[in-house]
């Protein structure tokens, strides 16, 4: 990662972010050769991504011909816009995030105790509440869906958070992100504030 000091390594923060996001893109390559990019609604279990599927489409064809993929996530955080400082350079406009970087290999869930606990796992995570009636071997969606885990090889993150800014500028513009209050801003102003305190 060339901007070492927006890396995350803390396996904690990573798992939070993988967990807070319920979208993320699957690229796969395509059989002319080139990316083919899909949002998938997905959760992270078990160390894997899963995701459940239609049991035909090119994602299908591509991972058939070659299951390495890569995996992104990311939580756009505040937009620092013009209005934050009108002399500065149109292009020193800035957006905060986080995001997550997954390398790792695609392979079909083919057995039935962990395909039915990844399909819990994933009505768990999007619809986040606890008495949804839970999905069983016998249940039709079963047999209706292809669930594809991603076996992660390789996984990196990061936050940007202004760190490459002094402790008074991240302060300005925390300050400035606080006043402004859209959404996104008080958590990105925190976040700087942590890093200051740090």
């Amino acid at each position: 990662m060339r901007r070492k000091q927006c890396e995350i390594t803390d396996p904690e923060k990573i798992r939070d972010i993988l967990i807070r996001c319920t979208v993320g893109r699957l690229a796969t390559t395509g059989r002319d050769g080139y990316p083919y990019i899909t949002p998938v609604n997905y959760v992270f279990s078990y160390e894997s991504i899963y995701f459940h599927c239609a049991h035909q489409g090119e994602k299908i064809d591509n991972i058939l011909k070659d299951n390495r993929v890569c995996f992104e996530v990311d939580i756009p955080l505040s937009y620092l816009d013009l209005a934050f400082d009108p002399t500065r350079p149109p292009c020193q406009v800035h957006q905060f995030y986080h995001c997550v970087i997954i390398r790792g290999r695609a392979f079909f869930v083919e057995d039935p105790v962990e395909k039915v606990t990844a399909l819990n796992a994933l009505m768990a995570s999007h619809e986040r509440l606890p008495d949804f009636s839970a999905i069983t071997s016998d249940s039709p969606a079963v047999s209706l869906c292809t669930v594809v885990a991603v076996r992660i090889d390789t996984i990196s993150c990061k936050s940007d958070l202004a760190q490459k800014k002094s402790d008074e500028e991240r302060r300005h513009i925390g300050d400035y992100l606080l006043k402004r209050d859209l959404i996104g801003d008080s958590e990105a102003a925190r976040l700087m504030s942590e890093k200051r305190e740090r």
